[in-house]
């Protein structure tokens, strides 16, 4: 039986592709950018659909970004791979300092806040809003800024409520109801964040019951001879009601939800 390979494997693999295949040869970092976000996007997608087998795979198509990106700058002199091993080791017992020290335990978000002038640096520019506004309040609370208990975030996200009400009973420029709207998501973030919820997994999760849901009135008007686009309100809202009931009469149907 042959043995497994090794990330050294790997490796070698990567600096012969860069030696012998034109295309990856004329790879740069800037070009391989849209790639490492592809690959992150479809080990998620993996992950999110319970597929070991499709996760193994993707798991390995983004360790070869890992490889190329490493391989890519050992070429120009600037670091290599064991360089990012290195750190990657020392920012691990870093985070630990009490299974590999005589430090004592605390956040990871209370340590690195010693380290920066402020909660917004190192945040990547393009992180999606809903998780930037999670770390953003996570970063706040490594600070102190942050509520005892879920019940400040809840109460902020009922007076951003009335904010918002009052801007679009009195018709406000679109700014401000921009604006007011804003507020209450951040706050329904807060809520989440000390509720130990991601928000963006809690949204992707309610994105894929309304649409499993939508799904079936549509199914279901089509059965009955209804176009969705010309039924009344009434007659879908009675169709939604009934597939609602359908999942609560068969305990739901996601991991448990709670129709």
């Amino acid at each position: 039986m042959q043995p497994k390979p090794m990330l050294e494997d790997t490796l070698a693999l990567m600096r012969d592709l860069r030696a012998r295949c034109d295309w990856d040869a004329a790879q740069t970092h800037e070009s391989l950018r849209p790639y490492l976000i592809e690959e992150a996007y479809e080990v998620d997608d993996a992950i999110r659909a319970g597929d070991d087998r499709q996760l193994k795979e993707e798991l390995g198509d983004l360790l070869l970004q890992v490889l190329f990106h490493s391989v890519v700058a050992e070429e120009r002199g600037a670091f290599t791979f064991e360089d990012v091993a290195a750190g990657f080791i020392t920012k691990m017992k870093g985070r630990h300092p009490h299974l590999y020290g005589d430090g004592v335990k605390q956040s990871w978000e209370h340590m690195k806040a010693k380290k920066r002038d402020s909660i917004v640096d190192g945040l990547p520019a393009d992180l999606p809003a809903l998780h930037r506004a999670f770390r953003l309040q996570d970063r706040a609370a490594g600070v102190g800024f942050d509520w005892p208990d879920v019940d400040g975030p809840i109460a902020k996200i009922e007076e951003e409520l009335v904010e918002v009400r009052d801007e679009l009973a009195q018709q406000a420029p679109h700014a401000r109801v921009e604006d007011e709207i804003g507020d209450l998501l951040f706050a329904v973030v807060n809520v989440a964040r000390k509720a130990g919820v991601h928000p963006a997994l809690a949204l992707d999760k309610a994105n894929l019951k309304f649409a499993r849901r939508f799904g079936e009135v549509e199914r279901i008007a089509k059965e009955r001879g209804l176009k969705v686009g010309e039924a009344s309100l009434e007659q879908l809202d009675a169709i939604w009601d009934e597939v609602k009931t359908v999942e609560r009469w068969k305990g739901g149907t996601v991991e448990g939800e709670q129709p």
